[in-house]
């Protein structure tokens, strides 16, 4: 056992913050066992890693995040959704057919990921099996939990990013078949988007996903070009998730959808049917105009919402900063479209980001007794004139704080010093 002290914050619920301060967190076997405001005797022998007024809350989770984009965080958000897949996504992606590139960004892109605080991820890599095969590795070996997937994508992108389908299910195949063992990062079919897939793709990744087991991440109506490109190209479907309804693709796994952006009430239902995540990007939404999630209002018709940075339309790797941005974008979205829309609090941004989130993942995302012990100690950002509360030194942080603010992670029970020692 190791007893951990500070200031504890997590999410009771989806409307309220645990707050434990000056206490107590015993850690067994990798979970948390207590939380006491002092130590009973019975356990005073155990050491104690004190941390003064810092405050722990639980790790990060990324629900939609694009690794080979990696190189390409903060610049080309000056452009609009086509243009920046033409102009900066599909010519950085075209370089992981570089297996060395790909190394050396794959490598940085995961050691940021931790520094940052995020410890459980569904990542996208690109169509290129042996780059995303060293993806899945890495994350694996550094014991991110959570989801990689190899692109599927056969039409309508950059011919040299382009598979026929047979190459592209039987590449996937040997994917699924090389990595479902794996112990931290399990690997999900991945198709890109509709437009960038033809029904035989779709259909194939379907009987994978059957066979073995496997779920599912891709973009859903992340923008009205993409809403309508779906329907034209799949009349025979009321919506763009039904199309991976038809192929089967819903029942194998998780089924995580990034953006949902502009859902129909048939979306809305076939994702309730399958209780389905969505993925909100606050940033990245705002930098290519894609729209703003109506995310007040999906909670409260039970859609399951967590946060992703989609870097790299989404410009900085913690999901922290989102957290906020989250809350800003609800105001923003009730002042202008009132009718139907609801604003979110903090308490539910860093729910969605921490408990809701980690639920994908396990038993984590949460401090409470029997939950993974993935976690963050901030240093108090307390002013000289003004001490704040455990809460507001959480909030302060996911607004105005940095990496350099996290004074220490722990990953499954142990600490890790950055993310970047194996």
């Amino acid at each position: 056992m190791q007893i951990i002290h500070a200031d504890i914050v997590y999410s009771e619920n989806s409307k309220q913050l645990a707050v434990h301060r000056d206490s107590y967190v015993a850690v067994e076997g990798g979970r948390v066992k207590y939380i006491w405001s002092e130590v009973p005797e019975e356990y005073s022998s155990v050491p104690v890693t004190d941390h003064g007024s810092d405050v722990l809350i639980p790790a990060f989770s990324d629900l939609h995040v694009h690794a080979p984009q990696y190189p390409n965080r903060g610049f080309g958000t000056d452009l609009l959704l086509e243009d920046w897949l033409e102009q900066i996504t599909f010519p950085m992606e075209a370089r992981y057919a570089d297996p060395e590139f790909a190394k050396l960004a794959y490598d940085a892109f995961v050691d940021h990921l931790i520094a940052e605080g995020t410890m459980h991820a569904c990542v996208y890599g690109t169509v290129h099996t042996e780059a995303t095969s060293y993806l899945i590795e890495r994350m694996d070996k550094k014991g991110i939990k959570g989801f990689a997937g190899k692109i599927g994508m056969d039409r309508s992108a950059r011919e040299d990013l382009l598979e026929s389908p047979e190459k592209a299910l039987r590449e996937t195949e040997a994917f699924l078949e090389k990595y479902s063992g794996n112990r931290n990062t399990k690997p999900i079919l991945t198709p890109r988007f509709a437009p960038t897939c033809t029904g035989e793709l779709i259909n194939g990744l379907g009987r994978l996903g059957k066979k073995y087991n496997t779920g599912m991440q891709t973009h859903l109506v992340e923008s009205l070009w993409e809403a309508e490109q779906a329907r034209l190209l799949f009349p025979e479907c009321s919506c763009d998730i039904e199309i991976y309804e038809r192929a089967g693709l819903m029942d194998n796994g998780p089924v995580i959808g990034g953006h949902f952006i502009f859902p129909s009430e048939d979306d809305i239902h076939i994702m309730q049917k399958y209780d389905c995540y969505a993925a909100h990007c606050p940033d990245a939404t705002v930098s290519v105009i894609a729209g703003i999630m109506p995310a007040g209002a999906l909670l409260d018709r039970g859609i399951r919402i967590g946060l992703g940075t989609d870097i790299s339309a989404g410009h900085h790797v913690g999901v922290y900063t989102q957290v906020g941005r989250a809350v800003q974008l609800s105001k923003l979205k009730n002042f202008y479209e009132p009718d139907g829309n609801n604003t979110i609090s903090f308490p539910e941004a860093f729910w969605m980001a921490t408990k809701q989130s980690g639920q994908l993942f396990g038993d984590t995302g949460s401090l409470e007794p029997g939950a993974v012990f993935d976690a963050l100690v901030i240093k108090d950002l307390s002013d000289a004139a003004v001490k704040l509360t455990p809460e507001q030194k959480v909030e302060r942080f996911c607004y105005a704080g940095t990496k350099e603010d996290i004074a220490a992670r722990y990953m499954d029970g142990e600490e890790i010093p950055d993310g970047t020692d194996d």
